[in-house]
Order: C-alpha cells, then sequence, then structure tokens
C-alpha cells in the first residue's frame, strides 16, 4: 500500500515512523506547504513536494494521510483531497464531526473514493469502546477520563499570551472521581469534579507574572471551569522535564443487568501513551489500510470508526487472524 502524507509536524513525522513497523506499507511521497528543500525527511529517497503539485499524484498512491489541524486545515483538506485520493483525517473537533463528514462524504461519493475521518484515540479508539459499552451495558452511565497527559491546544492557548516564551499545559483526571467510577459508582460530576490542569509557564524577562496566571485561569473555554495551578519555571527546566507529548486516559461505563438490575458491571478501556502523535500516527496507519481494501472492494464515501469491521484493519489474512487471535 502506497501512502502520501500531506503535513510534516509532529503528526506526519509520526505517520512516517510508523510506515516502518508495517511491512505492507510504503512511504511514496511527503507534501508540504512549505519550501520542500527546507524540510529534513527521514526516510531516504522519498520525494518532498509543495502541496499546489498534487494532482499529479493522483493514480501514484493509495491512500493520503492528513496530518493537518482540525480548527482550519482539515475542514478544507479533507472534502478536497477526498476528490483525488482515498483519506484518512484525526478531525477531533467532537461537535463539528457531524458537519465534518457530510462534506466529506459527498466529496468522496462523487469522487468514488473512501474517506475514514476523526480518526485517533479520541474521537477513535476510545468512540468506539465508548459505543461497544453502550450497546452491551444499555442501562448504564458514560464517563471518560483524560490524562495524565499534554494538551498541545491548550499549551499553544497559554504561549498566546503577551509575555509567555513557553509553556506546557497537562491535564489530569481527579483521583477521587476517577476512583469513585472505578468503584461503580455513578455520580453526576462537573467539568471541574472530573480534571485539573497543571501548567509549567517561562515568561520573558519583566512579564508581570501575576498578571499571566490571572489570564490563564480565567480563559474561556480552555481554564475558567477548571481548578488550574500554574508553575512559573525556566527554559532549561521546561526542556528537561516537559519537552515530550505523553498522553492517555480512560473510558469507563457502569452498567446493570438482571430483572430487578441486582448486577453490577464495569466495562473500562485506557490508554498510556509516550507520545500522542506517534500513537494517533499507528491508528492512522491501520484505517489507511481499511480505506485500501474497502475502495478495492469497490466502496467509496465517508466513514468513521463505527464504520470500520475490525478485521480491515489487519495485514493478516482472515485464516490468519480466526486462527491466532479468535
Amino acid at each position: 500500500m502506497k501512502i502520501g502524507i500531506l503535513g510534516y509536524g509532529n503528526l506526519g513525522r509520526g505517520v512516517e515512523a510508523a510506515v516502518r513497523q508495517n511491512a505492507d506499507v510504503e512511504l511514496a511521497v511527503i507534501f508540504t506547504r512549505r519550501n520542500p528543500e527546507d524540510l529534513n525527511v527521514l526516510t531516504e529517497n522519498v520525494p518532498v513536494v509543495n502541496v499546489s503539485e498534487i494532482e499529479q499524484w493522483k493514480d501514484k498512491i493509495d491512500v493520503l494521510i492528513l496530518c493537518g489541524g482540525s480548527a482550519t486545515d482539515l475542514p478544507v483538506q479533507t472534502p478536497k483531497y477526498a476528490q483525488m485520493f482515498n483519506v484518512i483525517d484525526s478531525f477531533d473537533t467532537h461537535a463539528k464531526i457531524p458537519e465534518h463528514f457530510e462534506h466529506v462524504d459527498k466529496s468522496a461519493k462523487d469522487s468514488g473514493h473512501v474517506a475514514i475521518i476523526s480518526v485517533g484515540w479520541d474521537p477513535g479508539l476510545f468512540s468506539l469502546n465508548r459505543m461497544y459499552a453502550n450497546a452491551i451495558l444499555p442501562d448504564g452511565k458514560d464517563y471518560t477520563f483524560w490524562g495524565r497527559g499534554v494538551s498541545q491546544g491548550h499549551s499553544d492557548a497559554i504561549r498566546r499570551i503577551e509575555g509567555v516564551k513557553d509553556a506546557r499545559q497537562y491535564t489530569v483526571p481527579v483521583e477521587k472521581a476517577l476512583n469513585a467510577v472505578r468503584n461503580g459508582e455513578t455520580p453526576d460530576l462537573s467539568v471541574r469534579e472530573k480534571h485539573t490542569r497543571e501548567c509549567y509557564v517561562v515568561i520573558e524577562g519583566g512579564a508581570d507574572a501575576k498578571r499571566i496566571e490571572h489570564e490563564i485561569v480565567t480563559m474561556p473555554n480552555y481554564f475558567d471551569q477548571y481548578d488550574t495551578t500554574v508553575h512559573f519555571i525556566s527554559q532549561e527546566e521546561l526542556d528537561k522535564n516537559h519537552k515530550g507529548i505523553p498522553h492517555g486516559g480512560f473510558v469507563i461505563r457502569n452498567g446493570k443487568t438482571g430483572l430487578n438490575k441486582e448486577k453490577n458491571h464495569t466495562i473500562e478501556f485506557s490508554l498510556k501513551l509516550d507520545s500522542n502523535p506517534e500513537f494517533t500516527s499507528s491508528v492512522l496507519i491501520a484505517f489507511a489500510r481499511a480505506a485500501y481494501k474497502l475502495n478495492k472492494e469497490g466502496q467509496s464515501g465517508c466513514k468513521t470508526i463505527f464504520d470500520i469491521a475490525p478485521a480491515y484493519l489487519s495485514s493478516k489474512t482472515p485464516e490468519e487472524l480466526r486462527k491466532t487471535m479468535l
């Protein structure tokens, strides 16, 4: 399976690395909006091409993996490039997924391609586990906890504050709430009761730390609904102790069965990730394989993780799967 990568940030580099762990996958090309000569890619002899020339590759790759951001890149790129290729994206603005699906579905059906959107771990694997748990325990309640991990969007929001040189923000589950749910309880939890936020901030010389802290903890839609702690540290400490992008979390459903609902059950799925973008990239590769298989069968249109049978993700044959994993 020949894939192309569009966008060479953390996610694009993760996809490039994941290709090496999949014997049935070959990296054919990397597309960039930058000057191709400015990119130092890790794979030898792979062409780096400006995105303005992407149409020339229509018949040379099987799946295009879109590694842009959900805010402005993917709403435009995914429907656009679904006209030319089978595509995968990791669109993660939950509230806008139905709208994104409609735009991509029309484009992919018109062109005869398969597009799979919102692939990753949340949305993605967490979504799938929420759906399984709801189907199996219809009388129950869901809980999703994220972290402890770096939120790239929240970190970027802090860096945009005047006087901030650099920053990392960690989303942290509240242990009391997490333990209560794991014990089978079904509490109604506010946003503040489920997670806290920890910020590690490097400020410019002479910047007002108190003003910056106030701007962080009162920032609408990011920090104002949470208990937020701000630590001011040096750039050296940030680079030494906070340079990675770890993440993870838990999906838990507590439910009841029996004629009198007397039996309690807990379903839990968890992830602990050293690198958020590298794990997401590995998920993208598996679903690229699914898009490729589905398109070879003659399917087209937009799909989500709910629509993909598990066997399509694997490089093993159905016979091998039944023998080794069932």
